[in-house]
């Protein structure tokens, strides 16, 4: 999942993008408001962590911002403690949740999950599918506690595909919410089509894995 952090104080941004990274997100750091500004426009994210100090710009009138332009992104304000008035303005205006400073990187990531669970529908961070489950927490499928083994990109595709069940997702969409908004200059939109590839042959060698559609000329949607 793509996060985009913005936050002036470049030794916190750096401290949360290497806490998420290996918490398995994938990170964009702004450090300004004008440059959250330009990414928020060309970027998809899942998660946006919006630090309202911003030395150049209003952060409620940013969170406006982010608000008219994202659809799926989830929006955690970090702001000072004590600043309640921006807390409330900034949850009336669409954020889904804020931390106040100093925080615990346990909590946040606790935060985004149950964040993650509320806007999909999900009880706990185990996800059943007939007889497979995905561990979210621990990144694993079983099928009657017989292991399956995935890659790391296969997973993703799996979780995100499952998260956003009876949805079409473009090839497009897989691409930046798995490989990240910049790509590798040998990338191949084919590798979506790979990784689903595989995935399938490896599901349906447990169970028959009909429900991960291909929807012709769109992308690939989970019938749950």
């Amino acid at each position: 999942m793509n996060v985009l952090i913005i936050e002036d104080e470049k030794a916190l941004s750096k401290e949360l993008e290497v806490f998420l990274k290996k918490e398995n997100y994938l990170c964009d750091i702004a450090h300004t408001g004008k440059e959250a500004s330009e990414k928020i426009y060309i970027n998809n994210y899942d998660f946006i962590l919006l630090d309202l100090g911003l030395p150049d710009y209003d952060g409620l009138d940013l969170l406006g911002e982010i608000v008219k332009k994202t659809k799926d992104a989830s929006i955690i304000i970090l702001t000072a403690r004590g600043a309640v008035d921006d807390k409330v303005k900034g949850l009336n205006m669409g954020a889904d949740d804020y931390l106040a400073k100093p925080f615990s990187l346990l909590e946040l990531q606790s935060r985004m999950q149950a964040i993650t669970r509320r806007k999909h529908g999900l009880k706990n961070n185990v996800i059943t599918i007939d007889d497979f489950k995905i561990d979210v927490d621990n990144r694993t499928v079983t099928r009657r506690d017989q292991s399956i083994n995935l890659t790391k990109k296969e997973f993703d595709l799996l979780h995100y595909l499952v998260l956003h069940k009876n949805r079409v997702l473009t090839r497009l969409q897989l691409t930046e919410h798995i490989w990240g908004n910049l790509m590798e200059d040998d990338f191949d939109s084919n590798y979506i089509d790979v990784h689903i590839k595989n995935l399938r042959k490896k599901l349906s060698a447990h169970e028959p894995a009909e429900w991960i559609e291909t929807v012709r000329g769109l992308g690939y949607r989970a019938n749950i």
